[in-house]
């Protein structure tokens, strides 16, 4: 992978709410970790091709993370997750009223939320009809791609 190419990954991901980043290609892979957004900005860690037992070293770190979700079924219902990474929205805009509230009745395919990702606003369906029992993200707060937003029973 040539030099530009990394140094726009590496810029890509210090601007983004992502804190990974990993890239396979024929000549290689690279890995770009955020720790946290003040020393990523300063100094990025990559790991070139070369420093393959370094992404066996990582897969313990995602050992705890598949745990988090484990706990999350104690609370009965469908869970609705985030599909991509951005800015989770209950309404379309500040003053709007919001798409789905605690107690109000969905159905399958109707709005629930907006997920912002790069300057876009992508409408979430809901995936289930029923009603939402509980809301795990605050408004305007960042998500992560099958983060749980809402609870449907």
């Amino acid at each position: 992978m040539d030099l530009r190419k990394l140094k726009t990954l590496i810029d890509l991901v210090s601007e983004s709410n992502i804190s990974e980043l990993e890239i396979t290609e024929a000549d290689g892979k690279v890995r770009i970790v955020k720790a946290d957004p003040a020393a990523a900005m300063a100094q990025p860690v990559y790991a070139p091709a070369p420093a393959a037992p370094a992404l066996s070293a990582a897969a313990p770190v995602a050992a705890p993370a598949a745990a988090v979700p484990a706990a999350a079924p104690v609370e009965p219902g469908h869970v609705v997750k985030s599909p991509m990474v951005g800015t989770f929205y209950r309404a379309s805009g500040p003053n709007a009223k919001p798409f789905g509230d605690v107690g109000q009745q969905i159905k399958e395919g109707e709005p629930i939320c907006i997920i912002e990702a790069m300057k876009i606003m992508n409408e979430i369906e809901a995936d289930k009809t029923g009603t939402i029992t509980k809301i795990l993200v605050e408004n305007g707060q960042p998500v992560e791609f099958g983060q749980p937003l809402f609870i449907i029973e």
